[in-house]
């Protein structure tokens, strides 16, 4: 193949005489003359710079581009090879059950068993890991100090680990609010993950939840030793019937009734409104206002041991509606509680929860 000095030289050769010829007349009439005797057998002379012109362009940039594509194409040929993906830091849970046959095989049985299949927790295969963190490095080394144990973690920290999945859920386990979290008591001081197996998370029957909550409670413990109480120490009842470990609207983490209503009217229904003449403190301030929950001495539970001495913390020393006549307890009012006939409140105040037909409580 020719250079491109030399082809734009010879162009010029041929090109230049034409341009010459065409501005005279015999030269074009000639050259009509000669195209008609032979046409079909030569391609005109006017068009032969164009054919040139058109044939040599394709040369021309083949010519120049050849040696840069010849790199560009050997480089496309190889393919790029991709980097190699980092190693995965879990171990997987039939790593784990390969040391730890006997927990494993309880945990399974147990309720988290849900995290090694669920997929939208994100743990498919590694139900282990999703407390205890990436396994691959204790797998490893054998070492304690490569796994994490939320047992021996804050409590602030093992919270965080079970709040993962246990946040805001409209169930028991969704703690939010409750003494134990602000007392710093942690979720795996209750809720035994390996130990109870498949037993559950957490004990049951009434007598074994007594038992766990009186492990710290003790003083309200003692309180059900009085000799009235509520049935927990015969095992009747349990301290979850009434409160919820986890949090509540309610002061004390008290179960509620109806929303928002004290958890005694589970219970207690008959006590529960709406009334026509109500007892302020039976909606306003609860049942504890009067009555002792856990234990009293006080046959209906009250929270001192004569009636009159409850009814007085609020009823002392009240006007009646004249000025002639006190309706309050000194002497000379209406109710001299000097006298035995006054000294029970209840005898004539029967629906001291509320009533339906008398202001005054009486019926």
């Amino acid at each position: 193949m020719r250079s491109s000095s030399y082809l734009t030289a010879r162009l010029g050769s041929i090109v230049k005489p034409l341009a010459d010829r065409s501005h005279d007349r015999k030269g074009v009439v000639a050259s009509n003359s000669v195209r008609s005797r032979g046409r079909g057998a030569r391609v005109s002379l006017a068009l032969l710079p164009v054919w040139l012109i058109l044939a040599g362009t394709p040369l021309l940039g083949q010519e120049a581009k050849a040696p840069a594509q010849g790199p560009a194409k050997a480089q496309a040929a190889v393919p790029a090879q991709a980097p190699a993906p980092a190693p995965s830091p879990f171990a997987g849970s039939a790593a784990c059950s390969a040391c730890h046959e006997d927990i494993f095989n309880a945990f399974m049985k147990s309720p988290h068993a849900l995290v090694d299949t669920d997929k939208h927790r994100g743990f498919v295969g590694r139900a282990c890991e999703s407390c205890h963190g990436p396994a691959q490095k204790h797998t490893e080394s054998a070492s304690a100090e490569d796994i994490r144990q939320p047992a021996k973690l804050t409590a602030a920290a093992a919270d965080k680990i079970c709040m993962g999945c246990h946040l805001n859920e409209p169930t028991h386990v969704g703690r939010l609010q409750s003494s134990h979290a602000k007392n710093q008591v942690a979720c795996t001081t209750c809720h035994k993950i390996h130990a109870n197996g498949p037993m559950g998370l957490v004990p049951h029957g009434a007598a074994a939840i007594n038992t766990e909550c009186a492990s710290c409670h003790l003083n309200v413990w003692a309180q059900f030793q009085k000799p009235n109480h509520h049935k927990l120490p015969e095992n009747a009842m349990s301290c979850v019937d009434c409160h919820n470990p986890h949090g509540s609207i309610r002061p004390a983490m008290q179960q509620s009734f109806g929303a928002n209503e004290p958890g005694c009217l589970n219970c207690h229904g008959d006590k529960r409104g709406p009334f026509a003449f109500e007892h302020e403190p039976v909606r306003f301030e609860g049942c504890a206002t009067c009555h002792e929950p856990h234990g009293s001495t006080n046959p209906r539970m009250l929270t001192r041991h004569e009636v009159r001495f409850v009814c007085l913390e609020c009823h002392a020393n009240l006007p009646a509606n004249n000025s002639i006549r006190v309706a309050g307890v000194v002497p000379p009012a209406f109710h001299d509680l000097t006298l035995p006939r006054y000294q029970n409140c209840t005898v004539c105040h029967q629906k001291v929860h509320g009533s339906h037909i008398d202001r005054n409580l009486l019926k």
